[in-house]
């Protein structure tokens, strides 16, 4: 088990930056599309870390042509080039699922004033 940790402790990602749920992320993913590699950018909140360690995820929402899209990052994937976090949001929860179920100015967070 040791091994294990020892493995996974020497794979992770030292550039990670330091993220919040309520933050707003501009997030670079390589996409392949046949032998050809691209750079494309998913903006929007977080609104969920899970796990840790290795393993560890965040969920990014965004709506786009009044659909909600979410996307499930792993925070240490080599297809995830960079996460810039844009702007820091003032949350009281760890999980944002609540803000599924509201449509247009009720689904900002406010900014944190740092």
């Amino acid at each position: 088990m040791d091994a294990l940790k020892l493995i996974s402790q020497s794979s992770l990602k030292a550039d990670c930056p330091k993220l919040l749920v309520g933050d707003y992320v501009r997030v670079a993913v390589k996409i392949r599309e046949g032998d050809k590699e691209r750079i494309q950018a998913f903006e929007g909140t977080i609104i969920a870390i899970k796990h840790g360690g290795i393993s560890e995820t965040f969920t990014v929402r965004r709506v786009a042509h009044g659909v909600g899209i979410e996307r499930v990052f792993p925070m240490h994937s080599p297809n995830v080039v960079n996460v810039d976090v844009l702007r820091h949001g003032r949350v009281r929860r760890a999980k944002l699922y609540y803000l599924r179920d509201r449509v247009g100015k009720a689904a900002k967070v406010k900014e944190k004033i740092v």
